[in-house]
């Protein structure tokens, strides 16, 4: 079940890697001054400077820790309310990032951070090395821990995209909008990324687990190269136009299968709606009055069976073609139905 964005003024959020930022500049504030800023304020990329109490505040010789509790704000981020906790330690050359309780390792190539480190991406990284310079602190090893964090990386991207053992450290802005769907676009690049860096030919994006296991069982593929598109059809074709593949398959049921032949790129009920009136287009003449007339999807389906499908499959597969604009990639649609069954496969 997708969650419906509520009505009435949102409230924002911070990222994983701003609340890190904020963690290491209180440590790494405390390890110099042996006092701990709380609230602590640091500054963003885009200049805003929001200020964290400290959930955590430890001190010890030649180390000093501190944690934050992250506020997603009124997005429904899997992160909310845990604690982002630094621990930084003086060494002797350079700043060395290390992944803690619960904060991933990446494993394959194709991410923005080289396999064998820490799942912590540039920015926050970047944001982190900027805070400890403020501080003086040229050498250090900066621990960043989220307890609880390997639990909650199994209702996340980051077991498919290779990073094992927690969650990572995410942001370019620090800043989480509501329901703005910026990191499940981002974790469809990371996705195609990983599935380009490990050589594979073929990549699907699917609605929806059902539709995802029937197309991963049509074409034998790995689940490397299942891409959780969920309604963001129209954030795939763009990346995957601009970073091509051999092929991709898009895959759905009928409903957003036939949302995507109206030429929607964005399939979520909220955003997109089926046009009766062109899917009784596709369907036989005697049919055509009712098809218009239906009320929801899987009763025009009912209604016209799988010849429908396959007109739907066909159109669907056509906008699939203009979005990518050329680029060198082959493209095929599978409508699959709520019991997993394979009603038609254009290519």
């Amino acid at each position: 079940m997708r969650l419906e964005k509520p009505t009435g003024e949102l409230r924002r959020g911070w990222t994983t890697g701003a609340c890190a930022t904020a963690a290491t500049k209180a440590a790494a504030t405390a390890l110099v001054t042996g006092k701990f800023p709380d609230p602590v304020t640091i500054r963003l990329p885009k200049g805003e400077t929001p200020s964290f109490p400290l959930a955590l505040a430890e001190i010890g010789e030649g180390w000093a820790k501190a944690g934050i509790v992250k506020d997603a704000g009124d997005d429904p981020d899997v992160t909310h309310g845990c604690t982002v906790i630094a621990a930084v330690r003086r060494g002797s050359e350079g700043i060395r990032f290390k992944a803690g309780e619960g904060v991933g390792t990446v494993t394959r190539p194709g991410l923005p951070v080289a396999v064998g480190e820490p799942a912590i991406n540039p920015k926050p990284r970047e944001m982190m090395l900027a805070v400890l310079a403020e501080a003086g602190i040229g050498g250090a090893d900066v621990e960043i821990s989220i307890p609880g964090g390997q639990a909650l990386a199994s209702k996340t991207w980051n077991p498919r995209l290779g990073i094992e053992g927690g969650l990572s450290i995410l942001g370019t802005t620090g800043i989480v909008h509501p329901f703005s769907c910026a990191a499940w676009i981002a974790s469809i690049h990371r996705g195609v990324d990983v599935a380009r860096a490990a050589g594979l030919p073929h990549i699907a994006g699917c609605t929806g687990s059902t539709s995802e296991d029937a197309v991963r069982a049509r074409f034998g593929l790995p689940l490397e190269a299942m891409i959780d598109m969920g309604d963001f059809a129209g954030g795939l074709l763009t990346y995957v136009r601009n970073h091509p593949v051999q092929r991709l398959t898009i895959g759905g049921g009928f409903g957003k299968i036939a949302k995507l032949a109206q030429g929607a790129m964005d399939l979520h009920s909220g955003r997109s709606q089926v046009d009766f009136e062109k899917l009784a287009s596709l369907a036989p003449a005697a049919l055509k009055p009712k098809i218009a007339a239906a009320n929801t999807a899987l009763e025009a389906l009912e209604l016209a069976g799988e010849g429908l499908a396959k007109n739907v499959a066909a159109l669907a597969l056509a906008e699939m073609r203009e979005k990518l604009r050329g680029a060198p990639v082959i493209a095929d649609v599978v409508i699959v139905s709520r019991d997993g069954a394979v009603l038609a496969h254009a290519s």
